[in-house]
């Protein structure tokens, strides 16, 4: 039977060294054994490097000042985790995987001494056959990390970003450069004698299931139950199987506000000759329609925007969603709870997963489908200022496709999941040219040619949207109202002016069909400032206040509060109320806008929802403590209108 060993349970130690030294015996110069510069320290794992130094005292907490600073000198350094692994965990006969759900970014995996296997990539597990290298007793696991690359923030250029970390923490407007290394998501020993299930895909519509998977063994059991009991249940011979059930009694699974969310549990047994269990694997579903339907009034050439479940138009009203932590390996099960159930409650139902991170954890997914949150989830490209190209050549391309390949493997059953997209604001200019940003990629592009590609093999009851913003035109700019260009677009994230000229005349006149990202900057609270301030200045709260522009100066508002008041702020208490209140009015005004366009508007996202990082201000409407600021509480009264 196959068995599959947690190593998070086990102890783990880990030390950092200057690069490459680990890998001496001794040192020319004097004969000496090498030495960790960061001796053996406890580790948590999943966990990040920087989580393990800061819990030694060893970096400061770089949520502080401008402490992250003190922390850039981790990314210069080999940093090795290492444990021993049980004797009782292992027999002869068996074949033994070390399987790491995520490893941050690349380096060597070493047992015994021995390097065993190299992985670089963050954003697909890694497998690696352990059964050769191990010995009868004292077997010991060492997980090496050696350079990140040096630069994948925010400005830059999209051709040229051809390593696949995630790049938001690097730095970007809504947070500092703290680059994460370390192990995230699971870490397992499989132990097998061969007879396993390998792969098991579900994809469900309103009242039936097709299930595909390929076993090694006798034969699969799959069982389908519900509260109620067990709904359909059929046996069927191993090796590549399929069944396809159809008329099934089961209920629609709804998005928040508009209906419950029943979920089923889908159960594939592998048996072998005796009817005994080998193995054994779940899935959790929801079952509903999803359907896409062109605006009212749009032209007939124009992208649906109107999303239909279960038959029922849907007016999406959602958040972007970022990483809740730059050093994301470290996150728990309620740190994602706390943000997910505050969405439901504020009447959100969309999440768009942004291009410049990962694929969000199983625990997200799960507890969107609980919640009935749906999710966009867009592939690991993103824009970067210079350029907004994605690479052309075929390696590039290759690594994409075989990443999107296993996002769609580990999240397609899921009911919230509604859409892939290609990425974040991929883009040229409207000449044609590779240089701009006003005319979003379509599927003239190979790259974003082969992501279509690759989701209508793999997850063809799902829509592929290139990019975000897609369309003819990133931006919705006034003089070009009424040409019906705007289809899906992006911004503005920053009220320029009164909000009741400028702004509202905008959004009461505007005619995009989907608003994948719009936002207003607002102030976090004064308890979250001066609690992450340091020995830094609090005000006054301008550009050239270093506590104020160190993660971007473009949400500094100051300037309009001394236009608007004739004065400076008495107070950050002052200042952090007209913020937070601006703010609220203006995602107000842009939220109700859109929504009573509905349906010659499909919805609106806000960029963006919570913040990873104790910023002074920016355009998230959920603070870094998880709570809502005041502008979500004023869209959610929208939402839930």
């Amino acid at each position: 039977m196959k068995r599959q060993h947690d190593l998070s349970q086990l102890d783990w130690k880990l030390s950092g060294w200057f690069p490459h030294l680990w890998r001496m015996d001794q040192t020319m110069e004097i004969g000496a054994s090498p030495a960790a510069e960061v001796r053996s320290i406890p580790a948590k794992v999943p966990g990040s490097v920087q989580s393990a130094l800061l819990d030694a005292g060893i970096i400061p907490d770089w949520n502080v000042g401008l402490k992250f600073r003190e922390c850039e000198w981790v990314e210069n350094r080999h940093w090795i985790y290492e444990t021993a692994l049980p004797d009782e965990w292992f027999e002869s006969g068996l074949n033994y995987r070390l399987n790491c759900r995520g490893l941050d970014y690349s380096g060597s995996v070493m047992l015994n001494g021995k390097i065993i296997a190299e992985f670089k990539g963050s954003l697909i597990p890694h497998i690696i056959d352990l059964t050769p290298h191990l010995r009868e007793s004292g077997n010991v696991l060492r997980i090496i990390f050696e350079y990140v690359p040096r630069w994948l923030g925010q400005f830059g250029f999209t051709s040229q970003m051809k390593e696949w970390k995630p790049r938001f923490n690097y730095t970007w407007d809504w947070v500092v450069r703290l680059v994460q290394i370390g192990i995230w998501g699971g870490i397992y020993i499989d132990a097998t004698d061969g007879a396993e299930i390998e792969s098991l895909r579900c994809t469900t519509d309103a009242t039936s299931l097709r299930v595909t998977g390929k076993a090694s063994g006798a034969k699969v059991r799959l069982t389908l139950s519900g509260k109620a009991g067990v709904i359909r249940e059929e046996e069927m011979p191993a090796g590549s199987f399929e069944a396809a059930w159809n008329g099934l009694p089961v209920e629609a699974w709804y998005p928040n506000l508009h209906g419950d969310q029943p979920l089923y549990d889908l159960t594939c047994v592998l048996l072998d000759e005796s009817g005994n269990e080998i193995d054994k694997t779940a899935r959790r579903l929801g079952f509903r329609s999803v359907e896409w339907e062109r605006c009212e009034g749009c032209g007939e050439d124009a992208d649906p925007w109107i999303c239909v479940i279960n038959g029922k138009p849907i007016f999406l009203q959602g958040a972007n969603w970022t990483p809740i932590l730059p050093n994301f390996a470290d996150l728990t099960e309620a740190d994602y709870r706390k943000r997910l159930e505050l969405y439901k409650e504020l009447g959100f139902n969309l999440l768009r997963v942004w291009g410049g991170a990962f694929l969000e954890s199983k625990c997200f997914y799960d507890i969107c489908d609980e919640l009935g949150l749906m999710v966009w989830q867009e592939f690991p490209l993103s824009s970067s200022g210079c350029d907004n190209w994605p690479p052309e050549d075929e390696q590039a391309i290759n690594e994409v496709v075989e990443i999107a390949k296993s996002y769609i493997a580990r999240r397609s059953h899921h009911a919230s999941l509604i859409l892939w997209c290609g990425g974040n604001e991929l883009a040229g200019a409207l000449d044609g040219g590779k240089r701009g940003g006003e005319k979003p990629c379509d599927l003239s592009h190979p790259m974003i040619a082969r992501l279509a590609e690759i989701v209508a093999r793999e997850d063809s009851s799902r829509r592929f949207l290139p990019t975000s913003a897609s369309g003819p035109r990133e931006f919705a700019h006034q003089h070009a109202y009424g040409q019906g260009v705007h289809w899906d677009v992006h911004g503005p994230w920053k009220p320029d002016g009164d909000l009741d000229t400028g702004w509202t005349v905008y959004w009461t006149s505007d005619d995009a069909l989907f608003r994948s990202e719009t936002g207003s900057p607002g102030a976090c609270s004064a308890e979250i400032i001066r609690k992450y301030a340091g020995d830094l200045k609090i005000m006054p709260a301008d550009a050239e206040n270093p506590l104020w522009k160190r993660h971007s100066v473009w949400w500094v508002e100051w300037p309009r509060f001394a236009e608007e008041n004739g004065r400076e702020p008495n107070d950050l208490e002052e200042y952090v109320a007209w913020s937070q209140a601006r703010q609220a009015k203006a995602l107000s005004i842009a939220v109700k806008a859109c929504k009573d366009r509905f349906p010659r508007c499909g919805g609106i996202i806000l960029w963006m929802g919570h913040d990873c990082y104790p910023c002074t201000a920016n355009t998230s409407v959920i603070d870094f403590h998880g709570e809502p600021k005041p502008a979500a509480i004023a869209v959610g009264e929208i939402f839930k209108s």
